[in-house]
């Protein structure tokens, strides 16, 4: 066959397509971003294409998708991260690891002694739930800048600590009758908000949007460097308050010929009254590219379980900490869920507890009564307490769930010491239970909460180690295959995105994740260790350094 100038055919050592007619194959032909063709060494005769061996003794598995995560990592680290669990920030140093309440308040001390003055000072990734001792309260906030107003956001994003200075800005007083304002015995205000009411108001008061802060574009160059790195070519931005703002940076960024992967965000319902939500949503949807996909809208029905601000039934929290938060009211909820639904809209719907999977999934269920409709694939997102009847009814309801496997790791054993308790804890994030139940499944960092890296979210899937090495749940386990499937097929599904990416596969984009072992084959131990050797993204290779 001539050459063709313009197809490129990649070799490598195993290729794992996901594709039913040929799983396994060691050559890719590529063109115009597209996969034409795969199979063994005559693929490059077949296309007529030219051999790019780079990564001949390596594995090309389909590119990693992120279906919850949020495009605000890669601005976080412009302010201070107290995190207990040390990370890596965009620029490649280490930060975190604080292991006391003094060591946080010390740290940040010392950065605002070096700050401007009037200039607010606020940090994340706080995690309070590995602290013995007292809690972090205003007047240690107090302590570290009386004249300054002081934010401590928790990891989850659903909690903050602020000092009396934002307190005030934000209107609150003894006197405040508001759910969300935390009080000590005494009566008095701890400092500690939460829910969105009451951290909406201190982050007016900062100009500080925290977990939702507003996006520019070197931010979000930021976010694409940190997914290169892991294997990412695709990744949600699920809660977005669509600014024009936030919109122009999206487009800006996503149409830079070297941004390394495709974003879809979600527009955040409750910025919105339904109506004008139904009219933004139809708007953004018009602004589709083959970079940036608009489609999805977010809700939150409650909190965080760490946080103790999560939706549980029945008997409720182990340590007997009084239930959670409802972030949106059972009605309010049934007649947005009915509204979208109606629409022919793709909902994405933030549960945590399985008090408020239950009810996320019944008005999903009244919906579907009032208007019928197939193919919707509304997605419940976290998910993480839901049991085989949650997902019996949400497999009735042709629903599909993304659970955040993560969770696993980082909070698996204050867990099973203070929130679900032993018993409990063996569902957390229950994979398996979803599968053999028929819901379709993906799999999750939720990052900035734990960072971005689907060898890892794979890993706890497969292997459910706490951070002391706690198995939680054996039964609950997966194969290498099913959470391989989790982070690319099984994640576009829920995108409704599966005919364009999360396989290699005729028709789809070049999308691929290059490794240096097989995540089918590596011991499942080793999975998070694989090295990420490049991605690629609509053909065009971009190295992980």
């Amino acid at each position: 066959m001539t050459k063709n100038p313009k197809v490129t055919v990649f070799s490598a050592r195993r290729v794992v397509t996901l594709d039913p007619s040929q799983p396994i194959s060691t050559h890719v032909a590529v063109r115009d971003g597209r996969i034409i063709g795969h199979g063994g060494p005559e693929v490059v005769g077949q296309f007529g294409g030219t051999l790019d061996a780079r990564f001949a003794d390596k594995v090309i598995v389909p590119g990693f998708i992120e279906g919850h995560g949020h495009a605000t990592d890669g601005l976080m680290w412009r302010s201070p991260y107290v995190g207990y669990f040390a990370r890596t920030a965009p620029d490649g140093t280490r930060q975190g690891g604080f292991r006391s309440v003094a060591e946080v308040v010390g740290h940040l001390k010392a950065i605002e002694a070096t700050m401007p003055p009037g200039k607010p000072l606020v940090s994340w990734g706080f995690d309070p739930i590995y602290f013995d001792g007292p809690r972090l309260t205003v007047a240690d906030l107090d302590i570290i800048a009386p004249d300054r107003m002081v934010v401590v956001a928790h990891v989850s994003g659903h909690i903050l600590n602020v000092n009396t200075k934002v307190l005030i800005a934000a209107g609150f007083s003894a006197d405040s009758n508001v759910d969300g304002l935390v009080r000590g015995q005494n009566g008095q205000l701890t400092g500690e908000l939460q829910g969105p009411a009451v951290m909406g108001r201190a982050n007016r008061a900062t100009g500080d949007g925290g977990l939702l802060r507003e996006l520019d574009v070197e931010g979000l160059r930021d976010y694409g460097r940190i997914a290169r790195r892991v294997g990412v070519t695709t990744s949600t931005d699920l809660a977005n308050a669509m600014t024009p703002a936030n919109v122009t940076a999206m487009r800006t960024a996503t149409a830079e010929p070297d941004f390394p992967i495709r974003l879809v965000p979600a527009m955040r319902a409750r910025e919105y009254s339904i109506e004008d939500g139904l009219a933004r949503i139809a708007e953004l949807r018009k602004l589709s590219t083959p970079t940036l996909q608009f489609g999805l809208v977010k809700l939150v029905v409650d909190g965080s379980i760490q946080g103790f601000t999560a939706r549980l039934r029945w008997p409720g929290y182990h340590n007997g900490a009084p239930n959670g938060l409802w972030y949106i009211s059972p009605a309010e909820l049934e007649a947005t869920v009915k509204a979208y639904h109606a629409a022919g809209h793709h909902l994405h719907i933030h549960t945590n507890g399985d008090e408020a999977s239950e009810l996320a999934t019944e008005m999903i269920g009244r919906a579907i009564e009032a208007h019928p409709r197939a193919d919707h694939r509304h997605t419940l997102q976290h998910c993480q307490m839901a049991d085989g009847g949650i997902f019996r009814r949400m497999k009735a309801f042709g629903m599909c769930v993304n659970l955040f496997a993560n969770h696993l790791y980082y909070w698996g054993d204050q867990h099973a010491r203070h929130t679900m308790g032993p018993s409990r804890v063996r569902r957390l994030d229950a994979c398996n239970t979803a599968l053999s139940r028929g819901v379709p499944l993906a799999i999750h960092s939720d990052t900035p909460v734990t960072p971005l890296d689907p060898r890892f979210t794979m890993w706890c899937a497969v292997n459910r180690l706490s951070a002391t090495g706690v198995v939680l749940g054996e039964a609950e386990r997966i194969t290498q295959a099913q959470a391989l499937h989790a982070v690319t097929l099984g994640a576009a599904y829920t995108l409704k995105m599966d005919h364009l990416i999360g396989s290699i596969e005729v028709g789809k984009y070049a999308d691929f994740a290059v490794l240096d072992d097989d995540p089918l084959t590596v011991d499942p131990t080793a999975i998070k260790d694989i090295p990420v050797v490049a991605t690629v993204m609509g053909g065009q290779v971009f190295a992980t350094s």
